[in-house]
């Protein structure tokens, strides 16, 4: 597989993808909706799912789109395939709504259940990474800035830790933190956790709450590419793609060092 065309293929389209929910981010009739477990979806959700969805099909001949927008439709089935994309057209959408600009657009193509290569778009902040397992790079929408990513050493003031904004359990990450040398906690959208630890901003990712696959796929696949592990909370086990259900356990994202 050429890697280097698939990732540019995919950043054009989640970058078309992110321009569609800027076309309704800050909007006063912006339609709220909400599902089955009293989630938030809105028009913007469903309109980059649409944008993707008939793009994205037809990229790699025979290989099944999950979107988070179609899941529910089809019962949280486990793919039929071994390869299949992952896609949460409008991750955040809490921030999106709130008029923060910490929402993604994430596409993820999974292979006997790992994320293999992926793309985060943030639109609202005018930029994009993506990890394949050539590389990790981090640049602007439309393509100016590109650079190769990493994780970086932890300094020697203690670990960044990055944790989710709107489903923060301050508790719970205290207690797992216990015994590390943290120097600050810094809260966030959407899946940029993850590309915050792969760029070097953070060290380490710790999430306790409930996620689905999509969520987590493509942020997972640019920390790899960049030089993360993300691991159950166990320290040992990878996270796997195309369960049953959909659902992740609770995980960490960071440096071997740090999280096994």
């Amino acid at each position: 597989m050429n890697w280097s065309d698939l990732v540019a293929s995919v950043i054009t389209i989640a970058e078309g993808a992110g321009a569609e929910t800027l076309r309704l981010y800050k909007s006063d009739t912006l339609q709220v909706d909400s599902k089955s477990d009293d989630s938030p979806v809105s028009a913007a959700d469903l309109a980059a799912h649409h944008y993707i969805m008939d793009r994205l099909e037809g990229l790699i001949a025979g290989v099944e789109v999950i979107s988070e927008e179609s899941a529910e439709a089809r019962g949280f089935e486990a793919p039929t395939g071994d390869r299949f994309w992952l896609v949460d057209p409008l991750d955040g959408t809490k921030e999106f709504i709130n008029q923060r600009d910490e929402f993604t657009v994430n596409i993820a193509l999974i292979e006997h259940g790992r994320p293999v290569m992926g793309v985060v778009v943030a639109p609202a902040l005018g930029q994009t990474w993506a990890g394949s397992p050539e590389q990790a790079i981090k640049q602007d929408v439309g393509g100016e800035n590109r650079r190769d990513i990493k994780v970086r050493d932890v300094p020697p003031a203690g670990l960044t830790v990055t944790a989710s904004r709107s489903h923060a359990d301050p508790a719970a990450l205290e207690a797992l933190l216990t015994g590390q040398k943290v120097n600050e906690v810094i809260n966030a959208g959407s899946s940029l956790k993850f590309c915050r630890v792969a760029e070097g901003a953070a060290d380490l990712y710790p999430r306790q709450g409930r996620t689905m696959e999509w969520d987590t796929a493509a942020g997972q696949a640019v920390a790899e590419a960049a030089g993360a592990v993300v691991l159950r909370l166990d320290g040992r086990t990878p996270l796997q793609y195309g369960k049953q259900g959909l659902d992740n356990p609770h995980f960490i994202v960071g440096l071997p060092t740090v999280v096994q």
